[in-house]
């Protein structure tokens, strides 16, 4: 069976997604980030393993767009959110994230996100804003759903990827961190596998 740090030249994939409060990574809030680890199953193929989330207190001065409030339907200062300050929260999901790479014998994490482009900049970003220096993501390496969507399936949007793929997507649960980062990390499952079906060999150097 293929082994992890074997499969991905020693990198973890996490699937990760973020509501943010904007576009801006340097200027505009982290209000929730969700993170999905991967296993092999029993055949050696390809699936999700764990799944976390963790609502996100908007950092001092950090800009946050009605239009972004709008589209996530996140209230940022909701006292039922059981939101935490950047910094923990981000701590938090970088513990989970590192125990799962040594698991799996693996020296870093790679995000796997839908534009992941966007997802690992918000990480980066916050991490440098938090002086944390343990981040087990890569710092620019990720792989993109959206692209792998668009070559494997044509569709480069979520939904419709996901629907060409056979997973189940319900768009209206769609824009919770949690749930697309399941989804993505779902989309991402059937790709590798496929990819794996169609007779392609992995080196194991």
């Amino acid at each position: 069976m293929p082994a992890m740090a074997k499969r991905f030249r020693g990198f973890l994939p996490v699937a990760v997604d973020v509501e943010t409060g904007g576009f801006n990574a340097s200027t505009d809030a982290l209000l929730e980030i969700a993170a999905v680890t991967f296993e092999f199953d029993a055949h050696g193929r390809l699936q999700p393993a764990s799944a976390m989330n963790v609502h996100v207190l908007p950092f001092e001065g950090a800009n946050i767009e009605a239009a972004s409030l709008e589209f996530t339907g996140i209230d940022p200062y909701h006292p039922l959110r059981g939101a935490l300050p950047e910094r923990e929260a981000l701590m938090e999901v970088f513990r989970v994230v590192r125990q799962a790479v040594r698991a799996a014998g693996c020296n870093r994490a790679v995000l796997v996100g839908h534009n992941a482009h966007f997802d690992n900049g918000f990480v980066q970003a916050a991490a440098v804003r938090q002086q944390l220096k343990r981040n087990p993501f890569h710092p620019f390496s990720s792989f993109d759903t959206a692209t792998l969507g668009g070559v494997a399936f044509g569709q480069t949007v979520l939904a419709k990827a996901c629907e060409a793929a056979a997973v189940p997507f319900d768009a209206a649960e769609a824009h919770s961190a949690l749930y697309d980062a399941q989804k993505t990390a779902e989309l991402f499952c059937v790709i590798v596998n496929r990819f794996q079906d169609a007779g392609f060999q992995i080196s194991q150097d």
